[in-house]
């Protein structure tokens, strides 16, 4: 399958002397697949640098050598900073509507939707605009080395920032699917006059699994493909084989854009602000 590489990228504004700025915000995303980060810079009013470090890790333990190894060599991330955010980007998170939600039964929530084990962690997001709690696994001991590091952070899923700015921000009467592409999984959310229709999470390892599951979804909402909208955001662009292959069997199909609510004071493609999209909308 051709897709977009997941390559390191190291974005930062020209001339910039670090020892000159002291109002730093930094923003986190991390997975299995890699460790993003971006900072703010209060003084220049801007976005002032986004790196990202691709790796494949199969535990919690082998990301966490990989996010140290990462610390060691960036001074960016020597920086003080005056506010930190981080994002978990996994798909072991279930959402929970108010009336149901007991916050004493949160492994239960979850362990309908994906394998849990018995020392698992379990926190939750409040997402008010849909009435419900995005309970979730976060890396604990990920975020006990950031404790050590910034003492304090907050931190939340990546998809309570996907569901919010979406619910946000789509405004159409008809329905919309969306799909964020991420490495080994994506996400589909299906939104209909500001309402969430539906939120899931597939993993996929071809162009054939990634349609597959874009029509099943499709056809349980009885969405007809030739008339619903398909946007496509995170790692893709026009020349992946998942949009071809999209575009094969969905008539309405194109690369979501969006507007940044901050300056950002180094070039970024519109592919990059594609890719780190949730990473970007925690400022």
């Amino acid at each position: 399958m051709t897709k977009p590489k997941n390559k390191k990228h190291a974005l930062i504004k020209n001339n910039l002397e670090l020892n000159t700025l002291k109002e730093y915000t930094l923003s986190i995303q991390l997975s299995l697949d890699g460790f993003s980060f971006c900072i703010y810079s209060d003084n220049l009013e801007g976005l002032i640098a986004l790196n990202h470090h691709p790796f494949k890790t199969n535990s919690p333990t082998e990301l966490l050598k990989e996010i140290e190894a990462v610390f060691d060599n960036s001074d960016l991330l020597k920086l003080n900073f005056k506010k930190v955010m981080v994002c978990h980007e996994s798909n072991l998170s279930t959402l929970v509507p108010k009336s149901l939600f007991d916050k004493e039964k949160l492994a239960t929530y979850l362990s309908y939707a994906v394998k849990t084990l018995e020392n698992d962690f379990f926190d939750f997001d409040n997402l008010e605009i849909l009435d419900s709690e995005n309970v979730y696994i976060p890396y604990v001991n990920v975020n006990n080395f950031f404790i050590d590091k910034f003492g304090s952070f907050t931190y939340n899923h990546f998809s309570s920032i996907l569901i919010q700015y979406l619910l946000s921000n789509t405004h159409a009467t008809e329905t919309e699917m969306f799909a964020h592409i991420g490495e080994t999984h994506f996400e589909i959310i299906v939104i209909k006059k500001q309402k969430l229709l539906l939120y899931n999470t597939y993993v996929y390892t071809s162009k054939e699994d990634f349609i597959y599951y874009i029509l099943y979804v499709a056809e349980q909402l009885g969405l007809d493909t030739n008339i619903f909208k398909l946007n496509l955001l995170g790692n893709i662009n026009t020349h992946d084989a998942l949009f071809s292959m999209a575009y094969s069997y969905v008539k309405n199909v194109s690369l979501y854009s969006f507007n940044l609510n901050y300056k950002v004071l180094f070039p970024l493609s519109e592919n990059l602000k594609r890719k780190f999209f949730t990473l970007l909308q925690q400022h």
